[in-house]
Parts: C-alpha cells; structure tokens; sequence
C-alpha cells in the first residue's frame, strides 16, 4: 500500500503550520517528488540491485514491484516533463529507431527488465539483468536533474495530472507495460494516489477525494488482469474524475494552458468530440484546416481533374466503403493491374505521424504528392495539376478564399495542403462507442461490452491499436505512431504458409528490424474495410483475429525472427472471439 515517507509528512507539516510560512506551490510539488525520486533510487540501489546480485527469483521480483509501484509515483512527472527519460525507465521492450540517422537503440528499463524475470527466471540472465538495473540507476540520476531545474505551475500541473489518468486508460490497464506480469491493475490504484497527492498541493477538493477514494477502492477490490472490467472502470471512475478536475480549474480561474500538441487541453476526457487537435498532425501553421480549405479540398477529392480526367482521389477510397475500396489492392491505372498494397482507410488518417504502410510520408501532405505523382495511381504530378487548375479563374478564386496569403496564382503545396485539410477532416467520433462512453448507456450491449474488456484485456488488442483512436498513435502524448511486424503470411490458405514478400519499410529504409515492418492502422470503422492486412489476404474479422490468437506469424510456424508481435497463443475461445467482432463492429461512425 501507497504510503507518504514521513521525511515528506515533516514537511509538510512544517509548512503548513500558519499562512505565513506556506511554501510555494512549485516547492511544495518538488519536495514530494525529491522524496519518492529518493525512495526509489534507494530502492533500486540497496535493494533490487544486491538481490539481483546474490538473490533468489521470489526476492528479486518481489524488489523489482515494490521499484515499479515507486516508479508509478513519479510517472506522471517523467511521462510530462522528462519524456526521452521515462521512455528509457519504462518503455516497451523493443529497439527505438531514428530512421534519419540510420541507427538502432537497444531497449532498457523495467520491461526489459521483467522479460529477464518472467515468465519464469533463468540464472543465465542475471548478468543482464544487472546491467539493467544500473542502466536504469543512471537515467534516474538524469532525469533527478530534470526535476531540479522544473518549475512547477498550478495549470501545468493539473494538465499532467489529467494526462496520467489518461495513461492509465490507455496503457496501465491495457498491460502496456506489463505484459509478462499483469500487475497493471495495482498499478493504477499506486498512480492515482500520487496524482491524488500532488492535486492537494493545489488546494482542497472534496468532491474529488471522494471520486479518488471510489477508484482506488474499485481497483483493490478487482486486481486480476484478465476479469478486470475496464469500461466499468472507465465510465465509471476515470471519466468522472478527468471531468471534475476540468471543473475544479474553471472554478479556481487557472486559465488552461493554449492547445497546441495533440490533445485539447480543455477536453474534460479521452471521448469529447473534441478532444483532438487535428492541426497538430498537419506540420505548420499554414496547413492548420478552415472550412473553406477543407471544402476545396473535398472537392479536389472527388474530381477527376487530380488524375488527368480518369479517376479521383475517391475512385480508391469510396466513403460508402469508409473510404476504402474492398479490394486485396487497389486496382491500377492500367486496366487490369493491381497496385501492391490495400487501400486503407482515411478515416482518422489526420490523426497519425506517418501515412502509408510503410510510413514513407510524414505528413497528409507529402501523402497527397506521393500519390499524384505516382504512375500507377493518379500519374498527375501536384506541378502538373497546379499549372492546369490556374487555367480556371473561379478555381484560383476558391484558392485565394481558402488561402488568404496566395499571390497571383495556385502553388503545389495549397494543393496538397487542401487536400490534406479534408482528409483531417474526416475524423467523426460518433460511433455507438463514442456516444456510450459521452454517457449514453444505451448505446452498447452487453456482449459488446465484454468484447471491449476482452480487447483491452485478455486479447492484448489495445496494447497496439491505442485507445480512443484504436491505431498505432500512443496517447495520451500521441507523438509518436508505432508499427509491427506481425509475419502476415502471403497466402493464408496455402499448405506450406511463407510470409508475404512484401518488406514494408525496410525498402525506404534498410535497418533489419524493420523488414516486415508495417504501420498500425486503426480498426474505427473496420467492419467495412474488408478485405484486411497490407496485402488484403484475410477477407473477414473472423480470419483476421484467430491470426492474431495463433501468435501471428511464428504462431503459425513462419520463419520470422523480427516479429514484434508475442508468438504466444492468446487461447481465446470461439465465443470470446465473436465477442470481440461484436464491440469492433461497434465503431461504425454513422
């Protein structure tokens, strides 16, 4: 259980004996984070780091939790205002990767840690453990330095405060980062009394102590990982205390901070409407969509002009088919032909870091000028289109509304910034999962429900395809869209299965661990984007989830060594995978 060291209850104390000598608010929040940063660097060095040395498997785990829950008080600190830093105490167990410079990081930090201890403990890994604990010793005496120099505002701090609770909801109670050892449930109750703490330094809030006490209670009394209900919790928990502390600032007159990054900080949870700002994603200020850029960009969309007069942006990504177009690969220009991959969709494209499988293109933008240009698809390269659509005054016209700082004529980038602008725009979020989680119980049925908890839980589906957006963007910072290697076989009938040819981004960029490798799409609105995969070849849900709950393609005996996906058996039943397709089929926008 979460306890306040009693060097912190001194001065707490000490402080807050008369008005006159109350310490700052900054000083107050960094004199708790220097106590439990010193609880767990004494944690890691006198106890985890010598039972690692000499001690047995039952003490060195036991170590190894009791430094994680210290962790888990920091969390909301390091994920905030140290990100580099968190990411190497307690990022996935996988290499990061800067295509730009060509170079692979090994992964540290307790998930790799715990891949040494569970899910069982060899002696031969001790030296690496080791190795990991003072890796991790190193990057906590960093980021201690990180805290030092932080000056703490009441505005930020509420703002991080909110985005832990968010975490939880997205990666804590998913298993994101306890995949081997299921402790994410207790883990959340540990997190929630630091966030609960560092708010009473911002005042006194009965409404939400109470909310807190609930949640905690709530998860001590359902700690077992796979019978956890999550959207009980969400709804029921989470939810609310995200929505009073939104309410308490307004009531403070603590002006919310400008909305700039991915979420609107205003947003009171996870499910507004609103809660996306889709101009994070667009790159720079003069991308930033209006109406009027989005509607010239829907109409650049659906006219045939993009292509020379042969076929539009909509002849591949029909919205009766959630702009998809039900085929294993889009057809070719040539008749006949067939391109090499399947038409995603693009609905919440604009809510991602890269577009493509491959994640060629940074942005909507660069996607745009990439599939104009290409010889297959549209074959009219963006100059081209440009130079023909300055020929019609009423078109320029539109421009000039759309784009205000235009001068006389349409340049290459409006064109693929309106065009962009639209597709950002085709982000609803009015699913029946969406409503349910505004507050209409109505909304979802009972098997969908358990289809959910099944799909954050047990299936493991969540811990890839990140809620709310159900893609490759991990929240609640969601700068980063993730891929993997899931050894999707070239034709799943055949006898003798091989894995399709296709390296995905490998082929821009050649770094071993990414052969294979190929971005996480979202599964909004996947009830109607059949067939499934880069290469179209599962053409139901059903297929697609027992591939999965075999262990991807080692699962299925597929020589791949790179597969980032777990190759265990997620032993799901019939019944529990037909429960999962009911709750996907539940995030069919209207």
């Amino acid at each position: 259980m979460f306890k306040i060291p009693v060097i912190l209850l001194f001065f707490l104390f000490l402080y807050s004996c008369s008005p006159a000598t109350q310490q700052p608010f900054s000083l107050s929040v960094k004199t708790y984070l220097i106590a439990q940063f010193d609880t767990l660097q004494n944690n890691t060095e006198k106890d985890l780091l010598r039972l690692a040395t000499t001690g047995s498997a039952d003490s060195i785990k036991l170590s190894f939790h009791n430094c994680r829950n210290a962790y888990k008080q920091l969390e909301w600190f390091t994920e905030y205002y140290a990100p580099t830093a968190s990411r190497e105490l307690n990022g996935p167990p996988l290499p990061e990767i800067e295509i730009e410079e060509t170079k692979v990081f090994p992964p540290s930090g307790f998930q790799v840690m715990e891949e040494y201890l569970y899910p069982q403990w060899e002696e031969e890994n001790r030296s690496e453990l080791l190795r990991e604990i003072r890796s991790f010793q190193s990057t906590l005496k960093r980021t201690r330095v990180i805290l030092e120099e932080t000056e703490f505002t009441e505005a930020h701090v509420i703002d991080a405060c909110k985005q832990e609770v968010f975490r939880i909801i997205i990666l804590g109670i998913s298993g994101f980062d306890t995949p081997l050892s299921q402790t994410g449930i207790p883990e959340a109750s540990v997190s929630l009394k630091a966030v609960k703490q560092i708010l009473s330094f911002v005042g006194d809030n009965k409404t939400l102590a109470k909310l807190f006490a609930q949640a905690d209670k709530y998860l001590n009394q359902h700690r077992d990982f796979n019978s956890f209900d999550r959207m009980a919790f969400i709804t029921g928990f989470a939810n609310p205390l995200t929505m009073e502390m939104m309410a308490w600032q307004k009531e403070l007159k603590i002006k919310p901070l400008p909305t700039s990054l991915a979420l609107n900080t205003q947003a009171s949870t996870l499910f507004n409407a609103n809660a996306f700002n889709t101009n994070y994603f667009s790159g720079n200020l003069e991308a930033h969509a209006t109406p009027a850029k989005v509607a010239l960009g829907k109409t650049l969309f659906f006219a045939p002009v993009v292509s020379g007069g042969s076929r539009s942006c909509a002849s591949c990504h029909k919205p009766e088919l959630a702009f998809t177009d039900g085929l294993p690969r889009s057809a070719a220009l040539t008749a006949g032909k067939f391109v090499q991959r399947n038409a995603p969709t693009l609905l919440y494209a604009g809510l991602q870091n890269a577009q493509f499988y491959d994640m060629r293109s940074p942005t909507l933008e660069n996607q745009a000028m990439d599939v104009m240009a290409n010889k297959d698809e549209l074959h009219t390269p963006v100059e081209t289109l440009a130079t023909q659509l300055n020929q019609k005054p009423e078109t320029v016209q539109a421009f000039k509304k759309a784009f205000p700082t235009m001068e006389s004529e349409i340049k290459p980038r409006y064109v693929m910034m309106a065009i962009a602008s639209y597709i950002r725009s085709l982000a609803p979020f009015n699913s029946r999962f969406d409503k349910y989680m505004r507050g209409d119980n109505t909304q979802l049925q009972a098997q969908e429900i358990k289809g959910f908890n099944l799909f954050m839980g047990k299936a493991k589906c969540g811990t890839c395809h990140f809620m709310p957006l159900f893609n490759g963007t991990a929240g609640p910072a969601f700068t980063n869209t993730e891929a993997e290697v899931l050894g999707v076989p070239e034709n799943p009938k055949a006898k003798n299965l091989r894995i399709d040819p296709d390296q995905g981004r490998y082929f821009h960029n050649p770094i071993d661990e990414l052969r294979y490798s190929f971005k996480t799409p979202t599964l909004r609105n996947i009830a109607q984007t059949a067939p499934y995969m880069h290469n179209g070849s599962y053409k139901t849900l059903a297929e697609v989830i027992n591939f999965y709950n075999e262990g991807g393609g080692r699962g299925l005996n597929i020589n791949i060594d790179n597969q980032t996906l777990p190759p265990d058996k997620l032993n799901l039943s019939k019944q529990e995978q037909e429960i999962i397709i009911a709750f996907l089929n539940a995030l069919t926008d209207n």
